[in-house]
């Protein structure tokens, strides 16, 4: 029998950042690149494998100097899609995956730990992130959803899997809105600094 907690994580940390005019996981908040605040905030020690899928030479340096998994993307024109097979398929032998972004600075550890606990005491659900109504990063996905992502086409992600499935759903609900917040433009960037 599988363990429910044989969970992987997978940082997906591809984009092309068009919206923002470049690589924004370069860009710096608080003394740290955005790709260093996202790799904080795995708490490594609960995931079995933790996977990075990228485009970029300087993130995968960085994740492997962490013992990360590194996947690379060679394609990141094809969409948040193939970001999701690549990290998929080097984590076949997971019970459940949990997705973190790599553009949301002010997430915190804790937040994603408690997200975790929160999966456990429920393996069967899809877990979310919420604040009041609004959903956000990360997500997790036990195996029996698994062919559903794999099975995403172009820039479509989780979102339509968990749109398919409410009655599976389970929020965890973060204090702070701001947790959920992702840097697309640099005037969300601008934004989440004068905060």
């Amino acid at each position: 029998m599988q363990d429910h907690f044989h969970i992987g994580c997978i940082l997906m940390a591809a984009g092309d950042g068009k919206r923002f005019g470049g690589n924004k996981l370069d860009a710096m908040i608080d003394g740290k690149s955005l790709i260093a605040h996202a790799l904080s905030q795995i708490p490594v020690q609960e995931f079995y494998k933790v996977v990075v899928v990228t485009q970029y030479p300087e993130i995968m340096e960085a994740a492997k100097k962490q013992g990360h998994i590194v996947c690379v993307n060679d394609k990141p024109e094809d969409g948040l899609s193939y970001t999701i097979k690549i990290g998929m398929c080097a984590l076949t032998d997971a019970a459940a995956l949990m997705f973190l972004v790599a553009d949301q600075p002010l997430l915190t550890r804790q937040s994603v730990q408690n997200a975790l606990m929160l999966y456990r005491r429920y393996p069967d659900k899809i877990v979310v992130m919420e604040h009041e109504s609004t959903r956000g990063n990360p997500c997790i996905f036990p195996k029996v959803y698994f062919q559903e992502l794999l099975s995403l086409t172009d820039d479509h992600g989780g979102r339509s899997v968990i749109e398919a499935h409410e009655d599976a759903l389970l929020a965890y609900t973060v204090n702070d809105a701001r947790e959920l917040r992702d840097v697309d433009t640099r005037e969300s960037l601008q934004a989440i600094k004068a905060r």
